[in-house]
């Protein structure tokens, strides 16, 4: 079984929880879309309280990359691997925590699943004022966006499932937008491209998270707390 949620911060009781539970077994996949919190710096060591007890589950957790992390291309123990067709940076020293490549596409359980994180920071400043992490990759980047197009080239723009971190700006849930913020200055450039994704891709399911709601618009399901089946 494949599972998903998302927007962990760091905080794993519920996921370690739920990876202990019965029902799940070391064939199942548990994917976090974005945030899960395990790389908040490039401090070594600094994530072991977070990492050492999740990894402990003999189960696959794929993470997406998010907008409150930095990626693990920056940070020096990370090494690429491949697994179920595509590139996933792992750890050694935590064998069983994963983090998709951008524009990669996986065969999990029979399905083709293509991936692509970040997201917007719209406290932005007020984080770099605090001092609080803010990255300034936190969006995909120009490269990021063509491999992801040439990837679906390759691939006649046709999958099973997509997932990301935010959600194309057709479906933004502005009932989630924060009291105010002045939505003109928020950048909106990543929802914009994965609206023109959307508009031409064939898929049969789409999971995204970032927004904290639990919601479904066709076939794009937002995730935050529950642990939902693909």
């Amino acid at each position: 079984m494949i599972y998903v949620v998302s927007d962990t911060h760091g905080k794993f009781r519920r996921v370690m929880e739920f990876l202990g539970s019965g029902p799940i077994t070391k064939d199942d996949i548990l994917i976090i879309l974005g945030d899960a919190g395990f790389n908040y710096d490039a401090i070594p060591g600094s994530g072991l309280r977070r990492k050492a007890p999740v990894n402990s589950y003999d189960i696959p957790v794929l993470c997406l990359q998010g907008n409150h992390e930095l990626r693990p291309e920056h940070i020096e123990s990370y090494r690429e691997i491949n697994w179920n067709g595509g590139v996933v940076y792992q750890e050694e020293r935590y064998p069983n925590l994963l983090f998709a490549k951008d524009g990669e596409c996986y065969t999990i359980d029979g399905k083709q699943i293509l991936v692509c994180g970040g997201a917007y920071t719209v406290f932005k400043e007020y984080r770099i004022k605090k001092g609080l992490p803010w990255y300034a990759d936190e969006q995909p980047s120009e490269e990021i966006k063509r491999q992801v197009e040439a990837r679906l080239d390759m691939m006649d723009w046709k999958v099973d499932v997509m997932l990301t971190h935010t959600c194309p700006s057709k479906v933004v849930p502005t009932e989630k937008y924060i009291p105010g913020v002045d939505q003109s200055t928020v950048d909106k450039s990543t929802e914009e491209w994965l609206d023109r994704i959307e508009d031409r891709l064939q898929y049969d399911a789409w999971y995204c998270g970032h927004w904290h709601i639990e919601k479904q618009v066709g076939a794009i399901h937002f995730i935050y707390q529950n642990f939902v089946v693909i």
